[in-house]
């Protein structure tokens, strides 16, 4: 488990693993089973058909998993009813879309966590700086996300999110597909101190592998569930070989 009280928990996550409540895991496996994977942390959440029960369902013995195995767990709500507070939780990550054409995504939504939820515990509670990429995935029609930027434009967008909005995380989101390594390159290239989250697409060490020489997190998340952990063991290889070499260059 890593220390929640950091002021960046997340910073030697190599490997990171979403978990989607309203989807399963592979016949037979465990939440212990993901967390032997070698993953640095689980992040759980998703876009649609998200609720307070079937997070419930996941948070408990997940949380219970990662605490055995050393594993930080986050929650990554979609809203606020997607919200629990339970023991053994790290923390939270909330996402905010920079590329949003809904602003609800950017302010809204978190306006009315603040305003429902009474026991917000602010010192682990942490804000993702998203870019979504893929127009045809839910995330970016859920936000009206405005997909249609080059490598320039993604750049800008981690720049801004870190130096005028103090953003500590940018996260580059291409759901659904392996995103474009000069688009996230240009981001990483752009921050400072800001660590870069990569997701999409990620299937094979090969993969984890190429978007882990630029992106400081590489998230793997329809794996766990469509293929399971052996595959995302490989993943969390390849994540692991591109960052020991970035460190040794």
């Amino acid at each position: 488990m890593t220390d929640s009280s950091s002021p960046r928990p997340w910073a030697d996550w190599d490997h990171m693993v979403k978990i989607d409540p309203d989807k399963t895991l592979v016949e037979g496996e465990t939440f212990d089973d993901v967390c032997a994977t070698g993953t640095d942390a689980i992040e759980i959440g998703g876009t649609l058909d998200i609720t307070e029960k079937n997070m419930r369902e996941v948070v408990k013995p997940c949380a219970a998993a990662c605490a055995d195995h050393g594993v930080a767990c986050y929650i990554e709500p979609s809203h606020a009813g997607a919200v629990v507070h339970t023991e053994g939780l790290d923390g939270y990550l909330v996402p905010i879309v920079f590329n949003a054409g809904d602003v609800a995504w950017i302010t809204g939504a978190h306006k009315t966590w603040a305003k429902t939820d009474a026991n917000i515990d602010w010192d682990r509670t942490f804000t993702e700086a998203y870019i979504v990429m893929n127009p045809d995935a839910s995330v970016a029609e859920y936000t009206q996300a405005d997909c249609n930027l080059d490598a320039a434009d993604v750049a800008a967008y981690a720049e801004v999110a870190e130096r005028m909005f103090g953003q500590k995380i940018v996260y580059v989101e291409y759901s659904g597909t392996l995103g474009d390594p000069e688009v996230v390159a240009a981001a990483a290239d752009r921050l400072d101190e800001a660590s870069l989250f990569y997701g999409g697409g990620v299937g094979d060490y090969d993969a984890a592998y190429q978007m882990g020489q630029y992106a400081d997190t590489v998230i793997v998340g329809d794996l766990v569930h469509d293929e399971g952990v052996d595959a995302v063991r490989e993943t969390v290889e390849g994540a692991r070989d591109a960052m020991r070499e970035q460190q040794e260059a």
